[in-house]
Formats: C-alpha cells, sequence, structure tokens
C-alpha cells in the first residue's frame, strides 16, 4: 500500500483552541502529522510525495468565493496587520445570513463555523497538500489500487463554504467526487468518533455519491446538529445518506457492528471504489474522543472494511496525540493489508 503525503502539512500550526470556553493546545497541531509519518515509515510504508493538481478537483466541491477566502485571506489580514500570527472571526453569521459580506472579518465569519480554523501564513500550502494527498488516492482507486493519504488537517467538517471543527477542505468528499465524475458513483464510509457534517452536506442531495457515518450520536457531542438517523438525503440524494449514530462510549462490538451495517448499505448501491474516512478518535485513548475502540477493534474494523473488497482511497481524519494513536494507526493499516 502507498501512503500519499504533502510535506507542506507541517506549514499549517495553530496553537490555541477554545474548549468549553477555555484556551488550550489546538489539538490539531503540525505534531500530528509528525507521528502518524513516523508511524507509517516504521511500519515499512513507502512515502510519496503528492503530486501537484490544478483547483479544478477542489473546486467541484467547494464554493468559489470560500476559496477564495481560504487563498487570498492571509494576504489580506496581514496586509492589515504585519505583526499577526494567525486571524479567526469573532462574529459568526446566522443559518439563513442577508449576504456575503465585503471585509475580510465578515467573510471569516460567514465562512466559519467555530474558532477552530485560523487563517495562518501556511494555510493554503498545507490544506491543498491535503487534498492533492487524496487526489492521488482516489486517482489510484480509479486504477483498482487501495492506498492511504496522510491528509492534515482533516477535512470531513469542511462543507461546500464553510470551514470548522479543524477542516478547510474536505478531503474525502474531494476524492468521492473524483471517483464519481470519472465512473458515476462512489461511496464514502465515514468512521471518525464525529459525524463527518460536511461531507454529509456537501453530497446530500447528490444521487452519485453515498455517504454513510457511524459516530458517536451528537445531541450533546460535536457537531451537534447533524448526525441523526433520521438525515436520509433530500431531493434526487434522498435514500444515498445514512447516519449509524452510537451511544457515547461505545466500544469494539458497538463500532464493528455499524460498521459492518454500513457495509451492508454500501454493498446494495455497489460503488466502482471506496473512500474510507479513517477517524481515530474513537479510541478509549484519544483525548478528544468519546468511545472506547481498542486498538484489536481496529484492526478487525480494518479487516471488514477490506472484506468489502473494492479498491478504496483511505483518508486520514481525526485521531489526535496521545500514545495510541500511531499504534492505532500501524494496526489498522497492517490488517488491512493482511486481509
Amino acid at each position: 500500500m502507498l501512503v500519499y503525503h504533502s510535506s507542506a502539512a507541517t506549514r499549517h500550526d495553530p496553537r490555541t483552541f477554545y474548549r468549553r470556553g477555555n484556551p488550550i493546545d489546538h489539538p490539531e497541531s503540525a505534531g500530528r502529522y509528525a507521528v502518524i509519518r513516523t508511524a507509517v515509515v516504521e511500519a515499512g510504508y513507502t512515502l510519496v510525495e503528492a503530486h501537484a493538481h490544478d483547483l479544478a478537483p477542489i473546486a467541484a466541491v467547494h464554493d468559489s468565493g470560500y476559496l477564495d477566502l481560504l487563498s487570498g485571506g492571509w494576504a489580506r489580514a496581514i496586509a492589515a496587520d504585519p505583526g499577526i500570527e494567525e486571524i479567526l472571526p469573532t462574529q459568526f453569521a446566522p443559518w439563513t445570513p442577508h449576504r456575503r459580506p465585503e471585509g475580510l472579518l465578515g467573510q471569516l465569519g460567514y465562512h466559519m463555523t467555530d474558532t477552530s480554523t485560523p487563517l495562518r501564513a501556511g494555510t493554503w500550502d498545507a490544506i491543498t497538500g491535503a487534498a492533492h494527498a487524496a487526489i492521488d488516492a482516489a486517482d489510484a482507486a480509479l486504477k483498482g489500487k487501495t492506498s492511504y493519504a496522510l491528509t492534515r488537517p482533516p477535512g470531513h467538517h469542511a462543507s461546500g463554504a464553510h470551514a470548522g471543527g479543524f477542516c478547510y477542505l474536505n478531503n474525502a468528499a474531494i476524492a468521492a467526487q473524483r471517483v464519481a465524475s470519472a465512473r458515476g458513483s462512489a461511496a464514502v464510509l465515514d468512521i471518525d468518533v464525529h459525524h463527518g457534517n460536511g461531507t454529509q452536506a456537501i453530497f446530500y442531495e447528490s444521487p452519485d455519491v453515498l455517504v454513510v457515518s457511524l459516530h458517536a450520536e451528537t445531541s450533546n457531542y460535536y457537531p451537534y446538529f447533524t448526525g441523526y438517523a433520521d438525515e436520509t438525503g433530500a431531493g434526487a440524494g434522498e435514500g444515498c445518506n445514512l447516519n449509524l449514530p452510537l451511544p457515547l462510549g461505545s466500544a469494539d462490538d458497538a463500532f464493528l457492528d455499524a460498521i459492518a451495517q454500513g457495509l451492508d448499505r454500501i454493498a446494495q448501491f455497489d460503488p466502482p471504489a471506496l473512500i474510507l474516512s479513517l477517524g481515530l478518535d474513537a479510541a478509549v485513548d484519544d483525548p478528544i474522543g468519546a468511545m472506547a475502540v481498542t486498538t484489536q477493534g481496529f484492526e478487525r474494523a480494518a479487516a471488514l472494511i477490506a472484506s468489502f473488497g473494492r479498491p478504496t482511497a483511505i483518508i486520514q481524519e481525526g485521531g489526535y496525540l496521545c500514545e495510541a494513536l500511531p499504534r492505532n494507526l500501524a494496526a489498522f493499516l497492517a490488517s488491512y493489508d493482511a486481509a
């Protein structure tokens, strides 16, 4: 299995995150990339620097005004204040804003859903590098091969026009659209502890991409406002969205049962390839997780998903700094390869 990555990942390194109103060290730091990269190298995998792609695959799922903000917002920020290290919104648009403002701070509030996604000097390089790795993994799947994209920052909370939950560009959605555009359909299986709300939003009315997300139930857990079982798609996409919320604290058996249920639905959809949003934050040891999956649970999950037998683009989502993170990733990839 090849591992696609971008060395630009470390150029985005936010410092502070507000959790329950208190500032803490940002969980989605550049250190995640270093730990994950070391894990795959020590496990014997070959690292391939992501190819440079044009903007078209990203623009296929993301709004042009949003991309303008992400690509040009930092230059606007330092033009106004050359001494800043990052910029965040402090006012957010209501659910139905009357218009998109022209000013930078207004646009940040319009396109961001929380304070976890600052713009910094290297943000655009890092997020496009991650997207390029996902595109390479999608292209490999189109050739019948399974690969792993070490995408950092993650992406599944980013919608077509909004950043949030540490995510800016939706790497899994970009990969899924790449496959669907070439072969007519694709399926996303998201096993991150958090609901893949951005991926759901992007494809909610599409009959071409089936989105299955299993996650900790969201009535009292991020992202709160989506991820419920009655969200099944709309319009032409009715029936192409499946949420499998699990009780907080769920462990291996519930996790694996939900994966099996999701794979059954994907088999009915019969896509040419699978996009796997691999979150490792369902781990019992994860510092911001809410489930109790063990290393053995991830091994069993990998074998189960591999048994589906379709070329798969494995896209890294969550999984935060703790001793178990590299161990769980190495175990998952090894089990997938062995299946």
